[in-house]
């Protein structure tokens, strides 16, 4: 282990604390929204589990899982634009280090988001 993360923390992931009265969806009131979206995308995968279960022809199963991937991607571009406009803002218009690397972690957040 090269000791950029804990052990603990997620691939991908950074050990650092978020900007200065950030939390991790930015705004409070983003949290719920975000944690609604990925409710159903449990739900969703679960119902895939169960089509696997039950036999399901595999083109079924495959637009569920394009349906399920869809709505992921919709969740990460909802948690991204709330992170430009709520954490890279705020570290903009404070200026400094910590607004280009604000702006540094947004764009390796999108390049992997396009890949993905």
């Amino acid at each position: 282990m090269d000791g950029s993360r804990p052990p603990d923390t997620p691939r991908g992931s950074s050990s650092r604390p978020p900007h200065k009265g950030a939390t991790v969806t930015g705004h409070d009131n983003h949290r719920d929204d975000i944690l609604r979206r990925l409710r159903r995308i449990e739900g969703q995968v679960r119902g895939l589990q169960r089509l696997v279960e039950d036999e399901t022809y595999c083109i079924d199963v495959l637009t569920q899982i394009s349906a399920t991937n869809a709505a992921l991607q919709s969740c990460a571009v909802a948690l991204l634009d709330e992170h430009l406009n709520c954490c890279v803002t705020q570290a903009i218009v404070e200026g400094g280090d910590q607004a280009r690397t604000k702006v540094a972690e947004a764009s390796k957040a999108i390049a992997r988001l396009v890949r993905a």
